[in-house]
């Protein structure tokens, strides 16, 4: 999906976005386990992969439907690939997506995401949806209470760091569009097809 001025005006002001570029990431995963890595797959693969994404992409929706459960059996499982998801939401439905999936325990994440994709319809598109109310029926399926939920999405705090981190990447790697993979150094934008992105894998191997 393609960052326009529009869509990125919609998570943040033009004036905030600009205050968050210039300021520096917040150190705070120390404390909040929720701002550390979302990754899975060995640390000692061959090759690490950096998916940028926003959660109402429906370009990200597709390789996560049509492509990645061929990346996680054929590459990730047998330790060639390990995948880093990052956040890049693009609306404020994905911003609050995005904090409830970070508020899970880490090893639900990645199930969580996949999830989220595969319902996107459901709970990010649907005519005359209650997107928050959707999004917590679905955060209740993967284990977490309606006080944890409510107090995910009010967290302010919480909310301007994902904007921060989000500031940073799109600074750091000139992201203008979702999904952008980052293999090797190297970014890669738009939702590949498994043979494609076999391709820059192997390359970087």
């Amino acid at each position: 999906m393609q960052l326009t001025r529009r869509s990125a005006l919609s998570v943040v002001s033009a004036a905030g976005l600009g205050a968050l570029l210039a300021r520096p990431l917040p150190a705070r995963a120390e404390t909040d386990p929720r701002e550390t890595e979302r990754s899975f797959g060995k640390p000692d693969a061959k090759v690490t992969v950096t998916e940028f994404f926003s959660l109402t992409c429906t370009h990200c929706a597709h390789f996560a439907n049509a492509v990645m459960p061929q990346v996680i059996k054929e590459m990730v499982e047998p330790g060639k690939v390990r995948f880093v998801y990052r956040d890049f939401p693009l609306d404020q439905v994905a911003l609050t997506a995005a904090m409830v999936a970070r508020a899970l325990p880490p090893e639900r994440y990645e199930p969580f995401i996949a999830a989220l994709f595969a319902n996107q319809d459901r709970w990010a598109f649907a005519r005359g949806a209650d997107t928050v109310g959707e999004l917590g029926k679905l955060a209740g399926l993967a284990g977490m209470s309606q006080d944890t939920f409510n107090a995910t999405i009010k967290d302010t705090a919480f909310r301007n760091w994902i904007l921060t981190q989000q500031a940073a990447d799109q600074k750091k790697y000139g992201i203008d569009s979702t999904p952008t993979f980052l293999i090797a150094g190297k970014t890669h934008p738009g939702a590949m097809e498994f043979d494609a992105f076999a391709k820059l894998v192997e390359a970087a191997s």
